[in-house]
């Protein structure tokens, strides 16, 4: 049941500003797919339109680092003042806060899991370089695998083998994305390799700068593709301890991310020459993979 205030049409317009969102927004994975079961489909979107906008707070570029974690307060504000109830509609962000606080009501959705969402959106601000390969899954735990929870949540699963394999498989999803992005985060001043691989390779910051994918870089890459490819290895299982149509979503999100890997390492992370994407080539076999599955 919704908090009392929200009117249906309230309600129905604010699902319907975030579907909007979800539509709109380039992912590498599937968001809200017509893979999902229907009747998740507008929590996880709400979820994903207070995510999304995080996310552009944190990246803003043109605004000073103390403007956007300004921003990112408020945002945590106004997500813990939408949990007792409907407020005040006059933006579109209004909009967001008045489906997702719907959504964590009648979901019972963990606040804390939006808490690390934004903690993790907060260290992108500050954070630019990590020093070891436990400092980059840190940061993954809370800006990847929260997603994962709260879609097993809105889902009805509240199972601690299914979080811990869900945890793999968004780290891995994560950490792919890195890796796709290599050339873009370099070139925005980030990077997720960790400082003790990139030393141990004996990779130069100087080539990136000069958009050089040396043989050591390559090492560099190689060796977090590998974990990588470990933890998707762990959180296959996840895929297999759903149900109906969120089984085939996962399944597709899980081939989705390995088909990157694929297409990176075949690349040999030749990434500032080309950045390997999905594209419509690669769905039927994606789909009938999904659909062909073999549990492990």
């Amino acid at each position: 049941m919704s908090a009392p205030g929200a009117s249906d049409s309230a309600l129905a317009r604010a699902y319907s500003a975030c579907e909007q969102i979800a539509r709109t927004h380039y992912e590498n994975f599937p968001v809200a797919s017509l893979l999902l079961p229907r009747r998740m489909r507008p929590a996880i979107s709400a979820i994903y339109a207070f995510a999304r906008r995080a996310d552009d707070f944190a990246d803003e570029g043109a605004l000073p680092d103390a403007e956007r974690l300004r921003l990112l307060e408020d945002w945590r504000r106004r997500l813990h003042a939408c949990i007792s109830g409907p407020q005040p509609v006059s933006s579109s962000d209004d909009l967001i806060f008045l489906a997702l606080g719907d959504s964590i009501r009648s979901r019972r959705l963990p606040v804390s899991l939006f808490d690390d969402l934004l903690s993790a959106f907060r260290q992108d601000v500050t954070v630019k370089r990590y020093a070891t390969w436990e400092d980059v899954l840190d940061y993954c735990s809370r800006s990847a695998n929260p997603v994962g929870r709260l879609v097993l949540r809105v889902a009805g699963y509240d199972d601690a083998a299914l979080d811990r394999s869900s945890d793999a498989l968004c780290t891995a999803l994560q950490l792919t994305n890195f890796w796709q992005d290599f050339a873009r985060d370099w070139a925005g001043g980030r990077l997720y390799i960790p400082l003790s691989d990139r030393d141990r390779a004996g990779g130069r910051d100087e080539d990136l700068d000069a958009g050089r994918m040396t043989a050591e870089w390559r090492t560099a890459l190689r060796t977090v593709s590998s974990r990588t490819r470990r933890l998707f290895a762990e959180g296959k299982s996840v895929c297999d301890g759903v149900s109906g149509r969120l089984r085939l979503e996962l399944r597709f999100t899980w081939l989705g991310g390995t088909r990157i890997l694929d297409l990176l390492e075949q690349s040999d992370f030749d990434v500032f020459r080309r950045r390997p994407t999905l594209n419509a080539v690669d769905v039927p076999p994606l789909l009938w993979r999904a659909a062909t599955w073999k549990a492990a």
